[in-house]
Formats: structure tokens, C-alpha cells, sequence
């Protein structure tokens, strides 16, 4: 059992710093809180982490992907193929466009879309690919373009673990038609709460901030219907002074699994394994364990090892989506995203980690499979 001396290793910690405390300060005294100054900056700044890309700001990650897959067109009698291994999110977009989402199974390597399995899950209705670099790893990016550009598909990104992530030297977020990432608080980089939507595309970066502002550029001059999916200048003031730190988080974050890899020697625990090429970024430090996965976890909390399981139930299985399937007789064979489900458990890894709390991880890990 964790001594009363030893704290809990907790699986993720959020960062609000005094500069982001002056940041958010500073706004609130300027009176300038919604859609102003800060707004554009965060914008302008981010775009150098997607290739130069146009940046739109929104009020969370889902907004991000809901709005950019409207700003391509994608909407009822679509389809748009995306893995159920990942959050709801992922897939609420689609369906909040009234597009139909068609699940694809993962890669067991990296968690990602099988590039193999989108190409069997395209019909002449489909319209986009969604790839998901979980856990911060890119997905197998350069094939699923390669299926994409021969099927004459739209690629939307959902990059919201996976912050400064590439592939190939490619930074997540630049390559397909557009891109989306989350600032909620336990994101590699955070704004309190927020997205942002990335695009090469002009038109489809204009349609965005048409989207998240009631339709209009000019005040009461509206053009589209759109919504209030705003960010606030308050969440982009915490977002840049987290910009200005999020690449020394990330090589901490990456020289944390580094340690676990190298300390991690249980045969029951297979530690996350990175693609040639590929720059992962851990948001989440995901195991596989075999065997009881219940009883591991429960002996790595009563150790004060934080973890969980994201995410226990592939989204084809939750009601929302099984419910409507099994009306239409629909099934999904997904062997990989049914195996990852039931064995991977995501282990502490972030930059507020000191040695000894990486060594409490490592040598709790190790225990798994012994007799308690």
C-alpha cells in the first residue's frame, strides 16, 4: 500500500504558471475579453507549429473539427471513415455535420487508422478521412494521404493530443485539407478551454470564422447561419504563454518515456512502440498489459501509480452509435480496436515529473505479473 508520506503519482497534471495567471490578468484589464487582440496573436502564433498553416481559433477541440468538416462541405448523405479506437469527439463531428460515420480498425502499433482498412471502408458516398494521432503519436500519415489522393478524398486531422507531433519531418496538423487541435487543461499545451482549426485552404479558413461567429465578418452583416464558437481572449492569453513553453514540455515528456522504456521490463507490459519516422509527442504514455488488466490497475493505484484506461469502449460500441447500427443491422469488425480497448493503460509521463516519481512508476510496473 502508498505510505501516507508518499503522494499519489497522478496519470496527468495540469499547468496554470504566474504567467499565465499576469497573462489572463493583463486581458481582464485591458476590457478587451472576446474575439480581440489575443485572439489574433494566439492565432498567428500557432500557425508556425503546422508549416506556416492558417490558424482559426474556437472554443474547444470538438468545435475545431465540427466547423472545419462544415467548411468543406461534408454533411448529410456523406460519409466519413474514422477509428473507433479514439474519443467520442472524433466521431460526434461527423454526426453533429449529419454525415454518417463508417469506423475503420487501427494499426496495433501506433493506435492509429490502418490505412489498409480505410481503403475497405470507402463507398461512393465517402467524403473525408479522419485520421486520430492518439496519445500524440502521428498517424501513418504519408499512407493515408497516398489512399486519399487516389480516391479523391478530403483528409480532416484530428490532432488534439498531439501537439508538435510529425511524421517524417511533417508537423500533425499540415497535412490533409485541415487540422484540429484541443487546448482543454490536460493537453500538452492548454487554454483553459479551446480548439484551433488549421488550413491551407483560404476559403475554408474564411468559412470557419464565418462558422464560430454567427455567420458574420462584419457586425450584424451575416452571410451564413453559423453559431458562437468563439474563443475568448482571456483562454488565447493562457494558450500564447504556453506556446512559449510547449517545446520544453514535449522533449521532457519524451525523455520521461524514454526512462519508463528503458526501466519498464515486465513481460506482461508491452511499452508504446514509435513508427520509423515518426516524432511522438506522449500526451498519454499508453501501455498494452496482458492478463488482468482490472487487477494491475488496482495494484498500481494501491502503489500511488495514477493511471487509466482511454478509452475502455471503442465509440462503435457506445449507445449513441450501437444503438442506430444494430437498428440498421450494421456490424464492425475491428479486431485491433476490440484488443486495444481491453488492454492498454495510459501510465504518468508528463513534465511536472521528477526521477524519483519516474522510478516509483517503473518499479510499480515491474511488479505486475508477480504474486502479490
Amino acid at each position: 500500500m502508498t505510505s501516507i508520506n508518499e503522494q499519489l503519482v497522478p496519470v496527468a497534471s495540469p499547468v496554470i504558471g504566474e504567467a499565465e495567471i499576469d497573462a489572463v490578468v493583463q486581458v481582464l484589464r485591458s476590457g478587451r475579453v472576446v474575439q480581440g487582440p489575443e485572439v489574433a496573436a494566439f492565432e498567428e502564433r500557432f500557425s508556425a507549429l503546422v508549416d506556416g498553416r492558417t490558424c482559426v481559433a474556437v472554443n474547444s477541440g470538438t468545435s475545431a473539427l465540427h466547423l472545419l468538416l462544415l467548411a468543406l462541405g461534408i454533411g448529410r448523405g456523406d460519409e466519413v471513415v474514422v477509428p473507433s479506437f479514439s474519443f467520442a469527439a472524433s466521431a460526434n463531428a461527423v454526426r453533429l455535420t449529419g454525415a454518417d460515420v463508417v469506423f475503420a480498425d487501427i494499426e496495433p502499433a501506433g493506435f492509429g487508422l490502418d490505412p489498409a482498412a480505410v481503403e475497405a471502408a470507402i463507398t461512393p458516398r465517402t467524403a473525408a478521412i479522419m485520421p486520430v494521432h492518439l496519445y500524440g503519436h502521428p498517424a501513418a500519415m504519408d499512407r493515408i494521404m497516398t489512399v486519399a489522393e487516389r480516391r479523391g478524398l478530403a483528409v480532416v486531422e484530428d490532432a488534439c493530443q498531439a501537439h508538435t507531433a510529425a511524421l517524417h519531418g511533417t508537423p500533425v496538423g499540415a497535412f490533409g485539407a485541415g487540422g484540429a487541435f484541443s487546448f482543454y487543461p490536460t493537453k500538452n499545451m492548454h487554454s483553459l478551454e479551446g480548439g484551433m482549426v488549421t488550413t491551407a485552404d483560404a476559403e475554408v479558413a474564411r468559412t470557419v470564422r464565418l462558422l464560430r461567429n454567427q455567420g458574420m465578418e462584419q457586425r450584424y452583416a451575416n452571410e451564413i447561419v453559423g453559431a458562437n464558437m468563439r474563443m475568448t481572449d482571456v483562454s488565447a492569453a493562457v494558450g500564447r504563454v504556453q506556446l512559449g513553453k510547449v517545446e520544453a514540455w514535449t522533449e521532457r515528456r519524451r525523455a520521461n518515456a524514454a526512462y519508463l522504456d528503458a526501466r519498464i521490463t515486465a513481460p506482461a507490459v508491452t511499452t508504446p512502440p514509435v513508427a520509423e519516422g515518426a516524432r511522438h509527442v506522449y500526451h498519454q504514455y499508453t501501455v498494452r498489459i496482458r492478463g488482468d488488466r482490472d487487477a494491475a490497475m488496482a495494484r498500481l493505484t494501491a502503489a500511488g501509480i495514477g493511471n487509466a484506461v482511454y478509452y475502455p469502449t471503442p465509440i462503435h460500441r457506445l449507445k449513441p452509435y450501437w444503438e442506430p447500427d444494430q437498428k440498421a443491422g450494421r456490424t464492425w469488425d475491428l479486431p485491433e480496436t476490440d484488443r486495444a480497448a481491453a488492454e492498454v493503460v495510459s501510465l504518468p509521463v508528463h513534465p511536472s515529473l521528477t526521477v524519483g516519481d519516474l522510478e516509483r512508476v517503473a518499479t510499480a510496473v515491474n511488479t505486475l505479473g508477480e504474486k502479490p
